[in-house]
């Protein structure tokens, strides 16, 4: 599959890295707002062909499949855009900024007959995976609760704090937290926070609380000027687990009662390599969608946030 990159973003040469490594596809075209920084970029990432514009990618005939990492507000106009011009699309995270524009996106591309997935990396991970074998067997006992905690400095994305782009930690880490929740014990039946604020009413920070429907109760908090732990945990009536850094998580450590903490690693250059090679095998079985980050697991993510932002 022939990749046009939308948006030359922070996380865009991440992707390229990735799918180059695992040869799961070929970068034929980059867009940008402007054509002067779209050759900049298509020279430093060694890509043929430089848009000035985004819809040029679009048109672009060569291009099969279209990857979105332009600010959070624009996913949705983007997606829908590649999606009519018969381009399949992967979008990162989040998908959009509300449930009903990420259901009408998967709508629009099952009746187009095109495959579109939300870039949710963090669902491949073999350390994820690794934990969510050890809860389904039991190693860990009834699961009850999970602390999740996620901290950055925001000063390399300009829009971060910007409303109108989408900003805040919410949209960008949040959406870690939630989907981890759901794909781990399913749906979430409720969920609330708090924020610090900037003037704008953009938050800075916040603390989720929340509980599964299967009864696991969750906090999820996120600063960009405090420094956290940056780890997920896990707790169950046996033990528990701790995935650091879980939204790139390299390595999980179990500490299960009456045992010493044992640690799985899985060093790795691009840990978006997993989430390429699952595009890639999803294009070879002819899919429209994952059947790991699913239509209901993107909806169910925002639909979450959308909970808390109402309250805020």
């Amino acid at each position: 599959m022939k990749y046009g990159i939308l948006s030359t973003s922070s996380i865009a040469p991440r992707f390229i890295a990735a799918m180059r490594e695992v040869e799961a596809g070929e970068i034929v075209a980059v867009s940008s707002r402007s054509l002067e920084k779209a050759r900049e970029k298509a020279a430093q990432w060694d890509i043929p062909v430089a848009y000035g514009s985004h819809m040029e990618l679009l048109q672009d005939e060569n291009v099969d499949v279209v990857y979105i990492s332009t600010v959070n507000s624009q996913h949705y106009i983007w997606a829908k855009a590649a999606l009519e011009h018969g381009k399949a699309v992967v979008c990162e995270k989040p998908c959009t900024v509300s449930a009903r524009q990420t259901a009408e996106l998967f709508a629009l591309a099952k009746e187009k007959k095109l495959f579109f997935m939300e870039a949710e990396k963090m669902l491949f991970l073999p350390a994820v995976l690794e934990a969510e074998k050890r809860i389904l067997r039991g190693d860990l006992g009834q699961i009850h609760m999970a602390q999740l905690s996620h901290s950055f400095p925001a000063s390399y994305n300009g829009w971060m704090f910007d409303q109108e782009a989408g900003g805040g930690p919410l949209l960008s880490s949040g959406i870690y937290a939630v989907q981890l929740m759901i794909y781990l014990f399913g749906p979430i039946e409720t969920i609330r926070g708090v924020k610090s604020s900037l003037e704008t009413g953009v938050e800075w920070q916040y603390i989720l609380t929340g509980e599964t429907k299967s009864g696991v109760l969750f906090t999820a908090k996120n600063s960009t000027r405090a420094i956290l732990d940056n780890t997920c945990r896990i707790y169950g009536e046996n033990g528990w687990l701790e995935l650091p850094e879980y939204w790139k998580a390299r390595k999980v450590i179990f500490h299960i009662s009456g045992k010493e903490p044992e640690t799985v690693e899985f060093p790795c250059q691009h840990e978006l390599r997993y989430e390429a090679e699952h595009i890639a095998q999803c294009f070879r079985q002819g899919l429209l969608t994952s059947p790991v980050v699913t239509p209901e697991i993107s909806v169910a993510g925002i639909a979450a946030l959308e909970q808390v932002m109402k309250t805020w």
